[in-house]
């Protein structure tokens, strides 16, 4: 298969940077059901500009490009070793080339391998089939919604929903709360993949398996139909919208599979995934050369959105910023960040707990981000995608390094807990939400790097970027007032959520 090798690398660098046209339709409906003017059609549009940048660029769409993972049916006799090597060397290609972001990391030690290869990366299944040709689908799911997924052990009682029997309905109060759970973390709108029955590991395989489904297709058994139908009218009801800013959709695609079970068992596995919903397949002759995609067919009328931030109506923040500043601001306000701005996850924040800051911090800018960065021949480093990161994993540290350091803004995705809330209050700072997935976006607004710390220690994405940015838009959704949107969102969801415990489906 001479040309299996350079069919592998361009199907893993079209399905990160062009978003098939099934999904484009899926957020262009959306995009019609919001109101202009809302925070979801703020969201909504940035999405939609950084999913054309992103194509005419050839950009990830996502810095979060995820664990790889490949679905692959051959005929009797290919060599999967073979077809194993070529696939692991277009990874480490692609990686190098910016279209993935290092994201292999030892378990034990941290460290990053720095090419996406390791025990377990990338994650490939291959399938014997009779058909004389091969099919290869690959999913890049980012870790954000990854985090999502979620798996139900029934009977059991869900908070809003009440008892979960083993039955259809139950599957149906297993789904919403899956949905509800997700909240804005797993950058919502988004889409998924269920599956009724199996084991625990079978279960969730099964459930990430749906998502290879086209989202115009109907499901075979008639009972899934339903159910399927059902999740899309009703989780659009919770109102978490697009990022959890609350919203008309929250939901935009749901797929269900059923596979038999153990008598003692019964699982529900929910795999989530994001707006950037990143999945293609190819079909390849006997010399492994492209015959077709399998997500191409269709067209789109996604195009640039004038409902993007006007600036008119932001407030610029340039650190240092003032606690007079911060504490003038209110959940909902739109702001643009100018000047100095540092990046920093889990790996930075779990060292300033004990260590101080390579840089001055006081009135700044720290940006939960996980950048694909490339390095030019003269050393200089480049931001190629730069999408904020889910900040929840951060609540443990957050408000005690807002005081340590004089911190005023934190920039992340999702939204942070009561612990983070009261410390925003006590020291006079903000949390910002940018639009999860948005990595084009929020590339073109960095106008530098000044330096790195930490980079061989911690790798590319956890290491502490110093950038310089221009109008780098997010929104207000935690103030110095012990207001959060998120908490707000939730807690109206859930009043939602309790709407739907009667039984609708009856086995």
């Amino acid at each position: 298969m001479e040309h299996f090798y350079d069919s592998m690398l361009q199907l893993i660098i079209d399905t990160s940077t062009n978003l098939p046209p099934d999904v484009r339709r899926a957020v262009a409906r959306a995009n019609a059901r919001e109101e202009v003017g809302t925070r979801a059609a703020l969201a909504l549009g940035t999405i939609i500009d950084n999913i054309v940048t992103a194509e005419v660029e050839q950009g990830p769409i996502c810095q979060d490009t995820g664990m790889p993972t490949f679905e692959v049916h051959t005929p009797v006799g290919a060599n999967q070793i073979v077809m194993q090597r070529e696939i692991e060397r277009a990874v480490a290609e692609a990686t190098k080339l910016g279209k993935l972001r290092t994201n292999s990391v030892d378990s034990l030690t941290g460290k990053n391998s720095g090419d996406n290869l390791g025990p377990g990366t990338p994650v490939i299944h291959f399938h014997q089939w009779e058909q004389a040709y091969t099919e290869v689908r690959l999913i890049l799911k980012g870790g954000g919604c990854e985090n999502k997924n979620i798996q139900y052990s029934l009977p059991t009682e869900l908070e809003g929903l009440g008892k979960v029997g083993r039955d259809l309905d139950g599957v149906r109060k297993c789904i919403l709360h899956a949905v509800y759970q997700a909240q804005g973390q797993g950058c919502s709108a988004g889409f998924i993949g269920v599956s009724i029955g199996g084991d625990r590991t079978s279960g969730y395989q099964h459930a990430k398996e749906q998502l290879f489904r086209h989202l115009d297709d109907c499901n075979d058994n008639e009972q899934l139909a339903a159910l399927e139908t059902y999740i899309m009218d009703n989780a659009n009801r919770l109102g978490i919208g697009t990022m959890g800013f609350g919203g008309n959709v929250t939901l935009l695609g749901c797929k269900i599979g059923v596979q038999n079970r153990l008598p003692a068992s019964f699982f529900v596995s929910v795999a989530y995934n994001c707006w950037a919903f990143r999945r293609q397949g190819v079909r390849l002759d006997d010399s492994g050369k492209i015959l077709s995609f399998l997500y191409k067919e269709g067209g789109s009328d996604l195009a640039r959105s004038a409902t993007g931030v006007q600036t008119g109506d932001v407030i610029v923040l340039k650190a240092p910023i003032s606690e007079e500043t911060i504490r003038s601001l209110r959940v909902g306000d739109v702001v643009m960040i100018d000047g100095s701005m540092h990046t920093g996850r889990d790996a930075l924040h779990k060292y300033l707990m004990d260590h101080d800051s390579p840089v001055d911090l006081e009135g700044g800018v720290l940006y939960h981000c996980g950048p694909v960065m490339l390095q030019d021949d003269g050393g200089q480093w480049h931001v190629k995608a730069a999408g904020p990161t889910t900040s929840s994993r951060e609540e443990p540290y957050q408000s005690d390094i807002i005081k340590k350091f004089g911190l005023r803004v934190v920039i992340g995705k999702g939204g942070m807990g009561g612990k983070t809330l009261k410390g925003l209050e006590e020291s006079g700072a903000v949390y910002l939400n940018a639009i999860g997935g948005a990595a084009q976006y929020y590339a073109h607004s960095v106008t530098g790097v000044d330096s790195v710390d930490f980079l061989d220690e911690f790798g590319i994405p956890e290491a502490m970027w110093h950038l310089q940015v221009q109008g780098f838009p997010a929104i207000v959704t935690m103030d110095a007032h012990g207001n959060s949107l998120h908490a707000e969102i939730e807690a109206a969801s859930k009043e939602k959520l309790e709407a739907f415990r009667d039984p609708v489906f009856v086995s």
